[in-house]
């Protein structure tokens, strides 16, 4: 029996063409990364607060996981309405919300604006435009609309990484640097593309059918791990656990190492310049866990920057092929129409 043939599939089923914003991936990145915001060098800030939620709040955990590496400022994500009680105006608070209208976001927004915050928002119009339009002490930096928020993260994610760059609150690497990695991205993004019907993503998709699947990261690369669990969650409508190593080693390790596990698919994200112990901790992890299928995803990359787009965009890949090859759309999400619809009647 031959293989299913993922471009008849994504023909048939992709319809609002959430492949095609994926080959766009690594364009968009660079765009947005290379795109002058105007900004004022300003790193006198106690910390740095993401709001957002969901495609839009994702970047706030890759900023977090890039300042732990190698920032100045702590970074903390908030995925609430309104803000933490302690924050204070001597937060920065970078507000993210693809289509201007998350009300959790904008809830967040509002407090911080009327207690005399500053806001960094990025969005590609509604009302996050709008407030921040009003506000002084605040900039809208817009990004292309018309995608779906997930499908946008190379839009997003860049422009967040540039206000941080150009604000002073994260190291910027080199011009050479950026086009390296953008050069390896770019030939990742081909390599594992579903068109060829061979490669890793369209190898790891056929053999994830049918299972229940656990996600597993060093906690460098966790925000990558947490982003492919929701693509699985909106793109493929199944569900994904997902955890950290060493803190799974406490706990969760037990339930991977008994008769349960037998029937889970361990994806196991890992890269270079880990701590010894972590890596430690992997290996005999690979050796006792009987799990089947079990996977291996080498995070490639030069810096923990370039390992973390590696990993999320190779996995965008494999959410879309198990999407449609379990006969899913994975560009709509009509729970999330649905209760946007229900809680828009109550207000």
């Amino acid at each position: 029996m031959s293989e299913p043939n993922f471009e008849e599939l994504l023909s048939e089923l992709d319809h609002r063409n959430m492949a095609g914003f994926t080959r766009k991936f690594v364009d968009d990145l660079s765009a947005s990364m290379s795109t002058e915001l105007d900004l004022v060098e300003d790193s006198d800030w106690n910390g740095v607060l993401c709001l957002g939620m969901g495609g839009s709040g994702a970047g706030g955990l890759f900023l977090r996981a890039l300042s732990d590496d190698s920032g100045g400022l702590p970074f903390v994500v908030w995925t609430d309405y309104g803000v933490p009680s302690w924050w204070g105006p001597e937060w920065l608070v970078i507000a993210t919300s693809y289509s201007g209208n998350t009300e959790e976001t904008l809830d967040g927004v509002r407090e911080v604006i009327s207690a005399g915050g500053t806001v960094v928002g990025i969005c590609s119009g509604g009302e996050l435009e709008g407030i921040l339009s009003g506000d002084d002490n605040s900039v809208c930096l817009n990004v292309p609309s018309g995608q779906m928020p997930r499908s946008a993260f190379g839009h997003i994610f860049g422009t967040q990484l540039s206000a941080c760059w150009e604000l002073g609150i994260l190291p910027r690497p080199s011009s050479e640097e950026l086009s390296s990695m953008l050069d390896r991205l770019s030939h990742a993004s081909l390599e594992s593309d579903l068109s060829d019907n061979s490669g890793m993503a369209a190898t790891l998709s056929r053999s994830l059918v049918g299972s229940e699947i656990g996600i597993v990261a060093p906690t460098c690369l966790g925000p990558a791990a947490y982003r492919f669990s929701c693509q699985l969650n909106e793109n493929s409508a199944m569900f994904a656990g997902v955890t950290d190593v060493p803190e799974m080693n406490h706990n969760e390790i037990v339930a991977w190492t008994s008769k349960t596990a037998s029937n889970r698919a361990l994806l196991l994200f890992s890269c270079e310049d880990l701590h010894p112990r972590t890596s430690a901790r992997i290996d005999w992890m690979l050796k006792e866990i009987e799990s089947y299928p079990s996977w291996v995803i080498e995070c490639e990359g030069e810096s923990l920057l370039e390992r973390l787009l590696y990993a999320a965009h190779v996995t965008d890949w494999v959410s879309i092929g198990l999407a449609v090859l379990t006969g899913e759309d994975p560009s709509e999400m009509p729970a999330i129409e649905s209760l946007k619809a229900h809680l828009a009647s109550i207000q």
